[in-house]
């Protein structure tokens, strides 16, 4: 359904280009869940945007590579054709819906429009369907919440109407950016539950955005771990938590903190940070970081091979 074909986003920043996303590819199949994971500043956001192409004219994105779905490039479609994929097609479930909601507009408001844009149904017929599908995202009070604004909801029932909104076309595809982030443990596996049932139900395929090892566990059928916006493994998900082969994914495992932990142990935190766009040069960018680095890894860029079953990963020394 999407394929992703050595994605090249690059933006203007203080006079020159830098690459937040450097060659990114992988798919995503009809009614299955990927798991894009990777700490802040890794990508994953950036390349989730440019699906849609929703970068602000003032970044002057510059996007390179192949963006297909069901087989038509986005990134060589019009203005006009991509109008028509947004919220119909693809639509996305944003980390923040606070700042996604208009704080200007009722609930309800905000709903109608996505159908009155998307499909010629009467007003009736689209008030219906809006408080149906506030009520099928476990909104109980649906018929008093259209009359509300964004602010006087919870946290997680205003994630609640981000995914109504992002379900109310029955789109193919579903971006999840990082849907839970905010929220406490219990809304969270809740809203996990919530989509994993919208997703049997309406066959959608989804695209899931986090940086949580326990979400890719329970939610996803394969994953691609991202750093410095670069696809470093990818695998099915029992492949990746059974034997993962890139030190960066090491690292992210051992950076759990465990139920059996010692009170008080310290974290296995990854030192270092993720670096900048544009400051590494030469070799693997994770070798600031790695403590397996060898003199190649300073020098060249490893490829991303195969190790056989569908398992990738992008590492001169892999476990």
């Amino acid at each position: 359904m999407l394929e992703i074909d050595k994605l090249k986003i690059e933006f203007l920043s203080h006079g020159r280009r830098v690459a937040p996303v450097d060659g990114v590819s992988f798919s995503l199949g009809s009614d299955e869940t990927v798991g894009l994971l990777g700490e802040s500043g890794c990508g994953k956001s950036v390349t989730a945007l440019s699906i849609l192409r929703l970068f602000p004219m003032a970044s002057q994105a510059r996007l390179s590579g192949a963006i297909r779905f069901d087989g038509r490039d986005l990134l060589q479609a019009e203005d006009e054709a991509l109008r028509g994929i947004r919220g119909k097609e693809i639509a996305m479930i944003f980390q923040e819906p606070m700042t996604s909601l208009n704080p200007l507009h009722r609930i309800g408001e905000q709903l109608a429009e996505m159908l009155r844009i998307h499909t010629g149904l009467a007003r009736q017929e689209i008030d219906a369907r809006v408080l149906a599908m506030l009520e099928r995202v476990g909104l109980a009070r649906a018929a008093q919440l259209v009359d509300e604004y964004p602010h006087s909801l919870s946290g997680g029932m205003r994630q609640r109407v981000m995914i109504a909104m992002a379900l109310l076309c029955k789109p193919k595809l579903l971006i999840c950016d990082e849907p839970t982030t905010a929220l406490d443990v219990t809304i969270q596996a809740q809203i996990l539950d919530l989509m994993r049932d919208l997703k049997r139900e309406q066959q959608t395929s989804i695209l899931l955005i986090t940086h949580d090892l326990g979400v890719v566990a329970e939610m996803c059928e394969r994953v691609v771990v991202m750093y410095a916006g670069q696809v470093v493994e990818q695998s099915s998900v029992e492949d990746l938590f059974d034997r993962p082969a890139h030190p960066y994914t090491h690292a992210l495992m051992r950076a759990r903190p465990a139920l059996d932990a010692t009170p008080g142990a310290p974290l296995n935190a990854i030192p270092g940070s993720v670096p900048l766009p544009g400051t590494v040069k030469s070799g693997c960018r994770f070798t600031a970081r790695c403590a397996r680095a060898q003199d190649i890894c300073r020098q060249e860029m490893p490829p991303l091979e195969d190790l056989g079953d569908g398992h990738h990963v992008r590492c001169w020394y892999p476990h």
